[in-house]
């Protein structure tokens, strides 16, 4: 063998010639089944390959790979162990020059072949397959770096070589299962065929480029649609994770499209295996992070959302073909809600790993989906209509519900901008129950940004506020104008959700955690002013009882107040208001204890029905909270206003809407656009401490604006009739005269240049002016 190797180094071109003859050899005594021979001549061949390095080695090398064709193509066992031996020594060799003709089509083919062996032998199956998964490892080393090499990425690969590592990664034979005697301990050591295949499908996913992504997940798919492996998740789940530890981390989101698509093309499967696939998103997407979403932001979430809606119209329609014939297959309805419930852990997931700016933008899209009276979008008609809305706005609340709970966000104007805040309230007023329930939840996960949610989650009159360790924060400035620019709004919808009839414990829970939360995060002096006022009013409604309400809501209400009353009155700390509150409590223990949280708030409340009938001294009274507040430096004024919500184009949502709002409403539009108003004083130059002071300014103007409106709202309401009669008419009076004016002006013609000219009997003519040229006063002009 040293003769054999001097004489190939010292004459190169005599390389070609050698192997021709040792792979002539070889062949011969391959077919007289003289093995050892064989392995000499293969030995032989190694270690010439070893050793030579020179240009000429590329037809020394054919005859190499035709012996190791040879070799393989037997049905030994040995001899295929043996050529696949000797490939792999071969690969890992860096050959100096390229060669353009080398072809490895058939290695591949017969290299999967081997990892699929089925030999009825355990021990030599498993080395078979161990043989093929190295071989495969071999011709990927081989050719991946080489570009004038056979392209290994070409889907005709491909499509072989991982379904190849899925089957051994899959494949766990029962002898592993099994607990290993003490003699297997040293054979266990060695790698198993799993171990070996996990290993290579890492190193060929590792070399992957960005073009060849697709070309190298799309036989996976395949493979665990073939096999049915979505359905348990768990091998598909582990699949994945390889993958996307592999990858390099900037590709991680083609993988993502990859799985979008393979989730669209199977939207009509069953639901167990559209959830595996959604499940191993959600897993693929925690483990790319940031990178898991791409350029395509919306995109993802856009298909998210229209797998929901399918799903939803699967499970009403009972077909995966809606209104097109007959389905054969069966829909499950917990199978589609086990699904639904998927996709909006994995919406969370993907909403997980966004910076803060396109999760707001994500809460946006996903809300602008939610069908509403109130929007443009298109509302179904009938009954099937109306379960299908009902359905499609549970489940995208309960998305943006998911999306909002890792939403962390120290500016509320960033975290809820004003379209989305107006659209998310507007659902606060349906009818439904449920839906109600998500808003409040959604607008409690914003408003929590220091885990204070969890102390409020049972409603209780607390006589020590320290127990709860709660984390305060001062009110910053941009909190503050969050709660000028929408305050009352809040206030409002809060106001209008107490008054609903189908509220149970879970809603009243939400609003205190709401109240309470508005109070710690967002309050400064003033919104505790409205919102002290906001409870009293709430506690005006279950006294009055305009809304028919039933006893348990009225004495939820009373409770509700109480309990937030008890805590903010120690939040405030200042004694005579604390005393206060703890006397009326006091005072309900004793008389009335069923207005309290501890006897509302249980299983089997104790309830009263003769509500209508109780003391004054079980009230909170907004005159005597006033007085021991304004005698703290709290604005008495206001305190002492009632609070009467401010009325919108949304109050139709709510049902709730009077003839006296209705009229109210008008009067204002009407007066705001009354020939009374102060003329617009003229525009000044715009400078920077003009715009700073207007800024400043407009603060004080809004509430004046909100003032003016609250003082008509409550003159149509509570002034005697022939007041708002008298008003009416010389507002109708004034009108009138001023119409006079305008048609005599009209009527009455221009004076002529040369003096008026007169008729035969000495009657003025009327001259016909042409419209265009009257002149209109400006009364007249629009």
């Amino acid at each position: 063998m040293e003769k054999l190797t001097f004489y190939a180094l010292s004459a190169p071109e005599k390389l070609d010639r050698i192997g021709a003859y040792l792979s002539e050899r070889l062949i011969r005594d391959v077919s007289r089944h003289r093995y050892g021979y064989v392995c000499i001549a293969m030995e032989a061949l190694d270690q010439l390959l070893m050793a030579c390095h020179c240009q000429s080695i590329n037809l020394f090398v054919e005859s190499f790979l035709k012996m190791v064709a040879k070799l393989l193509e037997s049905e030994k066992p040995n001899l295929q162990i043996l050529g696949t031996n000797s490939f792999v020594k071969f690969a890992n060799i860096e050959e100096d020059t390229p060669s353009y003709h080398r072809s490895y089509d058939f290695f591949v083919s017969r290299f999967s072949e081997m990892c699929h062996s089925s030999h009825d032998d355990l021990d030599i199956r498993t080395k078979i397959r161990m043989s093929g998964i190295k071989g495969l490892q071999g011709v990927v080393r081989k050719t991946v770096n080489d570009e004038l090499q056979a392209n290994i990425w070409d889907p005709q690969h491909m499509d072989k070589i991982v379904p190849s590592l899925l089957f051994n990664l899959q494949h766990v034979e029962e002898s592993e299962s099994r607990s290993p005697s003490p003699l297997q301990a040293a054979e266990k050591e060695k790698e198993s065929p799993t171990e070996l295949a996990e290993r290579c499908l890492r190193e060929l996913l590792g070399r992957a480029a960005y073009g060849n992504i697709k070309n190298a997940i799309k036989p996976v798919l395949i493979h665990l649609d073939n096999h049915s492996l979505w359905e348990p998740k768990i091998f598909a789940t582990c699949c994945f994770r390889i993958i996307m530890y592999s990858i390099q981390p900037q590709h991680s989101h083609l993988v993502i499209q990859q799985l979008l698509g393979h989730l669209d093309a199977n939207s009509k499967s069953a639901a167990t295996v559209r959830a595996g696939i959604v499940e191993v998103l959600s897993e693929a997407a925690v483990i790319a992070a940031s990178g898991s979403v791409g350029p395509t932001v919306l995109e993802v979430f856009n298909t998210l959302l229209r797998q929901l809606r399918l799903s939803i119209d699967y499970a009403l329609t009972g077909s995966y073909d809606c209104g097109a014939g007959v389905s054969t297959k069966i829909i499950k309805e917990h199978e589609e809600r086990m699904f639904q419930e998927a996709v909006i852990k994995t919406i969370g997931s993907f909403a997980s790993t966004l910076p803060t700016y396109q999760q707001s933008e994500v809460m946006v899209f996903i809300m602008n989906k939610v069908p509403l009276p109130s929007s443009q979008q298109s509302i179904e008609a009938g009954k099937a209509g109306e379960n299908r809305n009902r359905l499609t706005q549970i489940m995208l609340l309960k998305s943006l519900l998911q999306v909002s709970v890792g939403f962390q966000c120290s500016n509320m104007l960033t975290a809820l901008p004003s379209v989305f805040l107006d659209r998310l309230l507007s659902a606060a007023l349906m009818e439904d129950a449920e839906i109600r329930l998500f808003v409040l939840e959604i607008l409690i996960s914003f408003i929590d940004r220091h885990g204070n949610r969890q102390k409020f989650s049972t409603i209780s009159t607390i006589s020590d506020i320290s127990v709860l360790k709660l984390k305060v924060d001062k009110c910053s400035r941009q909190d503050t104008v969050f709660m000028k620019k929408h305050g009352q709004q809040l206030y409002r919808h809060i106001y209008l959700i107490c008054k609903e009839e189908s509220n149970v414990q879970a809603h009243y829970e939400a609003l205190y955690s709401m109240l309470m939360l508005i109070s710690i995060e967002l309050a400064n002096e003033e919104v505790m002013v409205d919102l002290i006022r906001l409870v009293l009013a709430v506690q005006e409604i279950a006294q009055i009882n305009e809304d028919n309400l039933t006893a348990y809501n009225r004495c939820a209400l009373f409770a509700l107040g109480a309990a937030y009353l008890n805590l903010i009155s120690q939040l405030t700390t200042v004694p005579t208001f604390c005393q206060h509150i703890h006397e009326v409590i006091q005072m309900r223990q004793k008389e009335a204890p069923y207005l309290l949280p501890e006897d509302v708030f249980v299983e089997r409340p104790r309830l009263s029905k003769s509500l209508d009938r109780l003391g004054p001294e079980v009230f909170f009274w907004q005159s005597k909270i006033s007085e021991v507040l304004g005698g703290s430096g709290y604005n008495s004024d206001r305190l002492s206003t009632p609070y009467i919500p401010q009325l919108t184009d949304e109050d139709r949502l709510s049902k709730r809407k009077s003839i006296g709002e209705t009229i109210s409403l008008q009067v204002e539009v009407e007066s705001r656009n009354s020939p009374e108003r102060e003329q617009r004083a003229p525009a000044e130059e715009i400078t920077y401490e003009t715009l700073k002071k207007a800024i400043v300014d407009s603060v004080a103007v809004e509430e004046q604006e909100r003032e003016r409106r609250r003082q008509v709202v409550e003159k149509f309401q509570k002034a005697p009739f022939e007041e708002i009669a008298a008003h009416c008419g010389a507002r109708a009076t004034l009108l009138q005269s001023k119409l006079n004016q305008i048609f005599e002006i009209t009527i009455r013609p221009p004076p002529s240049p040369s003096g008026t000219i007169t008729a035969a009997y000495g009657q003025p003519q009327n001259h016909s002016i042409p419209v265009y040229e009257m002149k209109f006063p400006d009364l007249c002009v629009y």
